[in-house]
């Protein structure tokens, strides 16, 4: 009989141990929503795979889950649109290519940290098979060639890319077409560009056009950076515990990724739909959707990036350096003024 009386008072213990943890967490996130001082979250993403750690978040609600006020979350096109927007005061976090975040900051003098990374590698070269052989073809002046606008992380890929294989950066600059991505894809569509340095998901449905992928940023670096997670000093300052959630949720999602591939491509696919509904004009939205991104396009996108969290400190270091080299920054700084990892 004291055996039995011991063991029901260990199994209630623990029974009530639990439902206070419970009740405990499930407080702090409805105080969280209701506390009037918790600051509304402006976050932001680049519209492309690369920010798939924030899509599945949203997805899964599990920014909300966490407590967190998230007012409004806004795709861009490119990340150097979504650079000049983190000027404004509206938006505290963003998921970026590396080389704007780095323009962001040293040239815009926007006070941003990176928290975190996204991903590696995602940029590739492009090409109409017909008419390009090898990279020495893209000088030939007549061979037209797009590219996303300076100081983005496809810009520097392609500068990075001239400099390593020995091509006339001359000849190709003074005839390169700048514009964004799905313009290029539209212009691809059209047999009006023969070559274009593009972001992925982009790159994938250029292949699905009959363009072949002929160089990836794997072929220009090991572990060539892609996106990472930027945040306002003013919020890691006045709401560190905010910040942490943010690059916690981002990890959760991350691991998810990379063990339910599948799934993660469905979403992608999904969200990245929705979102270009919403970010086109109409009449540009008709003619980008006429291109239906499909599960093969995404599936074989996402197999091209590594997708994590890990901020190398000297990659960064590196990125800074060659964006001085070539003029994109006014003068270089130390990569740990714009890192704080300590998340």
């Amino acid at each position: 009989m004291k055996k039995f009386k011991k063991r029901i008072f260990f199994l209630l213990s623990i029974f009530l141990f639990s439902l206070v943890l419970f009740l405990y967490i499930n407080n702090n996130i409805l105080l969280a929503k209701e506390n009037p001082r918790m600051p509304k979250i402006g976050m932001a993403v680049e519209f492309n795979d690369h920010a798939a750690c924030a899509y599945v978040a949203k997805y899964k609600g599990w920014f909300k889950k966490a407590g967190l006020n998230i007012k409004s979350f806004e795709s861009y096109i490119t990340g150097v649109a979504l650079a000049s927007a983190l000027v404004r005061g509206d938006i505290q976090v963003a998921y970026i290519c590396l080389a704007p975040a780095i323009n962001a900051y040293g040239n815009g003098k926007v006070k941003i940290k990176i928290v975190s990374g996204t991903h590696l590698y995602g940029y590739g070269l492009v090409v109409n098979q017909a008419k390009i052989n090898s990279l020495k073809d893209l000088e030939d002046p007549h061979i037209k060639v797009a590219c996303v606008r300076e100081g983005s992380q496809c810009d520097l890929f392609m500068n990075l890319l001239f400099k390593k294989e020995s091509i006339s950066k001359k000849l190709i600059l003074k005839k390169i077409m700048r514009m964004n991505p799905p313009h290029q894809i539209i212009l691809i569509k059209a047999k009006r560009i023969d070559a274009a340095f593009l972001p992925e998901h982009y790159a994938s449905l250029a292949e699905r056009l009959n363009f072949k992928m002929i160089y990836t940023a794997k072929d220009l670096w090991q572990g060539f950076p892609g996106s990472v997670i930027v945040v306002k000093n003013e919020l890691i300052k006045n709401h560190p515990e905010i910040v942490k959630t943010i690059v916690n949720i981002s990890k959760k999602a991350t691991r998810w990724i990379n063990n339910h591939p599948e799934e993660a491509v469905q979403i992608i696919k999904k969200e990245l739909t929705i979102s270009g509904e919403k970010i086109f004009p109409s009449k540009l939205s008709k003619i980008t959707l006429s291109l239906v991104i499909k599960k093969e396009d995404i599936d074989r996108s996402m197999k091209r990036l590594v997708y994590t969290n890990y901020v190398d400190p000297a990659m960064v270091q590196k990125v800074i350096n060659k964006m001085a080299e070539i003029g994109y920054l006014k003068s270089g700084f130390d990569a740990k003024d714009i890192l704080d990892l300590s998340f």
